[in-house]
């Protein structure tokens, strides 16, 4: 059912114009949490070219935190150095809304995917774990490392497998005019990809292919929350529902239920009922019980009742099991949302059969 013979998969740095929108949104989210852990937050973030628009809908009985300032300082810990203009237009949200959010409802309709696979220990695709560490990687060592100053913040690397080899990689990255293509070249493959890959002599390497990466961020580029969809979940290689996570509290099954399709999908296959799992499952906006939940292994077995019997899909009670009114994602926002272990949609448990 997944057999796949080849995939190619891409990540992004923090400095990437899309990442910037991601890291702010979920940071005022936190922010809100931090003071409300009962906010209704729906923050989305646009910018390119020194401005930066702030929209959406919170409502909160705490008071609303500056988030300009919140974005100002996001933007610069990221290592962008130009300045923005910063414009908010924030609501509260609708109440056609809230009266089925009030009573445990889903905060929209929609379908989320949930997906695991036993190829590595992150229980994810080998491209997906590759893309995401050689991305932190380059913020790790534009950050760390002495040598590295050059290093913008933005970036980008993207890996193909086949036939579970890797066969290319290609790193895309921001740099300083003071340093030539054959010594980007050479740095980012002694001390970024070989480290991470191992041996490259069969692979294909790609470095900056245009030749020159220097303006990079909102200088180069325009960003949007949300438009790294399959960067923050399985790459493509997978369906998606189609709804971002950065900005959204967890009553925003877009979010609260993708975590625990995968927390379930992960949990089928560390508990050995599949060598791949994936999990589907529908809302109808205001209504607690899901449409559907459906759950098949890599021969097409129906894990649906399994699912069923370890797993509570109502908005509720993902948000109670998974502890999702916590100012826990702005760390998301970056290398994907299933990569760091200690997520609690990340935990394994025993399952019941």
């Amino acid at each position: 059912m997944f057999k796949i013979s080849a995939c190619t998969v891409e990540s992004v740095t923090s400095g990437h114009p899309d990442k910037i929108c991601d890291q702010i949104s979920d940071a005022i989210l936190d922010e809100c949490l931090r003071r409300d852990p009962m906010a209704r937050v729906a923050v989305e973030t646009f910018g390119g070219h020194g401005i930066l628009v702030i929209g959406g809908e919170v409502t909160t009985r705490a008071n609303h935190a500056d988030f300009a300032e919140i974005a100002r300082k996001v933007y610069r810990s990221i290592g962008h150095g130009d300045d923005l203009k910063i414009l908010t237009n924030i609501s509260r949200q609708s109440p056609d809304i809230s009266q089925g959010v009030d009573i445990g409802g889903a905060g929209d309709q929609g379908i989320m995917y949930g997906y695991a696979c036993d190829e590595t220990p992150e229980y994810l695709p080998l491209a997906i774990v590759k893309a995401h560490q050689l991305a932190a990687g380059l913020e790790k060592l534009r950050r760390e490392s002495p040598k590295f100053k050059w290093l913008k913040p933005d970036g980008k690397t993207q890996i193909t497998v086949r036939n579970g080899k890797i066969k290319s990689v290609l790193v895309s990255a921001q740099h300083s005019d003071n340093i030539s293509a054959a010594e980007i070249k050479k740095f980012l493959t002694d001390y970024l990809i070989k480290p991470l890959i191992g041996d490259i002599s069969n692979i294909e390497i790609l470095i900056n292919p245009t030749g020159k990466f220097t303006l990079g961020g909102f200088e180069a580029d325009t960003g949007l929350t949300g438009r790294k969809i399959m960067v923050d979940t399985y790459g493509g290689i997978i369906p998606h529902g189609g709804g971002c996570f950065s900005g959204k509290d967890p009553t925003k099954v877009d979010r609260s239920a993708a975590y625990m399709a995968r927390f379930a999908a992960k949990n089928i296959v560390a508990n050995g009922f599949a060598k791949q799992c994936l999990v589907s499952v529908a809302y109808a906006i205001g209504r607690a019980e899901p449409l559907m939940i459906e759950a098949i292994n890599e021969r097409g077995k129906n894990l649906s009742e399994l699912v069923k019997r370890n797993f509570d899909f109502r908005p509720q009670a993902i948000i109670d099991r998974l502890k999702l009114r916590r100012p826990i994602y702005q760390e998301t926002a970056v290398y994907g949302h299933f990569t760091k272990p200690h997520l609690p949609w990340e935990k394994v448990i025993a399952l019941k059969t």
